[in-house]
């Protein structure tokens, strides 16, 4: 790719998102998820946080509102079983909606990235029916993980196929907001995401970003006050312990905002320096907080998220 293609792709995703972010009308990474009046930020649960539980994907809709989130981030599979078990979805659609809660992502892991041609289609159909059942519930967005892909990504290559994933979420009204993974070999860091997003030359891409995911993957948090506010409309929001090192800890080891030693206070003042307005939704994969009744784990979670907001303001 010469250099002229490269800066015509950065112009084209750059005016799009700029007109997103402009008229509010973009379905994009700002789409119509605006974040409630008065605050900074939206609060989301990620239901990951209570999978230890073993709560139907009703009861997690349930506890979300009673605990005080806007919104909630289900994993698709969940969405599928309770199809399964004889859920109708649009049902499921209006049960959220009038419990007052947006869907603003869900947790999906489509294998839309591996180099394996066969795989790759087979893992752009599971993407777009995975963005259907979304969709079918009132979601508006969906994780684009590495999953499945071992190895290192040429990133041009990586770009294209995320253009791919981006067309089909325009086609079924989700956008696919493409996350890094800590341990990735392919895609651990906010700079091989921005590149990638930029690369892709559509107006709809979008990154999802994670506290621990950062950390892990080796990127420094600074790196944040180089991305737009257009270019998000969410961020997974957890913190860490200075103990395991950054070369052993893993997902496990999450606490709750503010429990460790990630700069949150500089990390979500950046957010706001940048525009973010979006979504903070709490994921955590911690198996003693599993053993904890799930309201108390969700409720003890939002709080120390707002703690964290608080004193990012001060």
């Amino acid at each position: 790719m010469d250099r002229k293609t490269a800066l015509s792709r950065r112009d084209m995703l750059a005016g799009g998102l700029a007109a997103a972010a402009a008229t509010g009308v973009g379905r994009g990474a700002l789409a119509a998820q605006e974040a409630p009046p008065r605050e900074p930020f939206g609060y989301c649960l990620n239901t990951g946080t209570i999978r230890g539980q073993r709560l139907t994907l009703v009861e997690e809709i349930e506890l979300a509102a009673k605990a005080g989130y806007g919104a909630i981030e289900p994993w698709v599979g969940s969405i599928r079983r309770h199809r399964e078990s004889g859920g109708s979805l649009a049902d499921l659609k209006k049960r959220i909606a009038d419990l007052g809660l947006k869907v603003p992502g869900a947790m999906g892991f489509a294998r839309w990235l591996v180099d394996d041609e066969a795989r790759r289609r087979q893992g752009l159909e599971r993407a777009k029916e995975d963005m259907d059942i979304v969709r079918q519930i009132g979601g508006t967005g969906m994780a684009a993980p590495p999953a499945g892909m071992r190895g290192p990504v040429d990133l041009l290559a990586a770009a294209e196929r995320y253009r791919a994933l981006l067309e089909i979420g325009k086609q079924m009204s989700v956008v696919p907001r493409l996350e890094i993974w800590g341990p990735s070999r392919a895609l651990s860091r906010i700079g091989q995401a921005a590149f990638v997003a930029i690369e892709s030359g559509h107006p709809d891409a979008s990154l999802l970003l994670d506290v621990y995911h950062i950390y892990k993957g080796g990127s420094e948090f600074t790196g944040l006050k180089m991305l737009s506010a257009a270019s998000m409309a969410m961020m997974h929001v957890n913190d860490y312990p200075a103990d395991p090192p950054r070369e052993t800890i893993n997902d496990s080891h999450r606490v709750y905002p503010g429990d460790g030693v990630a700069p949150l206070t500089s990390i979500l003042a950046t957010l706001r320096g940048i525009g973010f307005r979006g979504w903070l939704s709490l994921e955590l994969f911690n198996r003693d907080y599993w053993k904890r009744p799930a309201m108390d784990v969700a409720k003890t979670g939002l709080a120390k998220m707002k703690a964290a907001v608080a004193k990012s303001l001060m």
